[in-house]
């Protein structure tokens, strides 16, 4: 039997630091360094195992300015934006 689309994304950005990579590259492109330092100082194989994953599923990519998301990862943003408004509407 076949997974459903929605089962495979949600295993990917359930994955630690996934949901924060694509949160701090949803201004622009950020340097490896960058994006680690952003992250936390996440460990470096997390970081690379997780850019890698998120790349594979075409969510990231790498450019000459360093990581960025793809088209495919700023729709996704978009859609996450909307949980961090229905976060800040709806306090824990």
């Amino acid at each position: 039997m076949s997974r459903h689309p929605i089962t495979d994304l949600l295993d990917l950005l359930g994955r630690r630091w996934a949901l924060r990579v694509l949160w701090e590259l949803r201004d622009g492109p950020l340097l490896y360094g960058e994006l680690r330092a952003r992250c936390d100082e996440v460990s470096t194989s997390t970081l690379a195992t997780r850019l890698a994953e998120l790349e594979e599923r075409g969510i990231t990519t790498r450019t000459g300015d360093g990581w960025a998301l793809t088209p495919a990862g700023r729709d996704l943003c978009a859609h996450l934006l909307k949980v961090s408004d229905w976060a800040r509407r709806h306090p824990a």
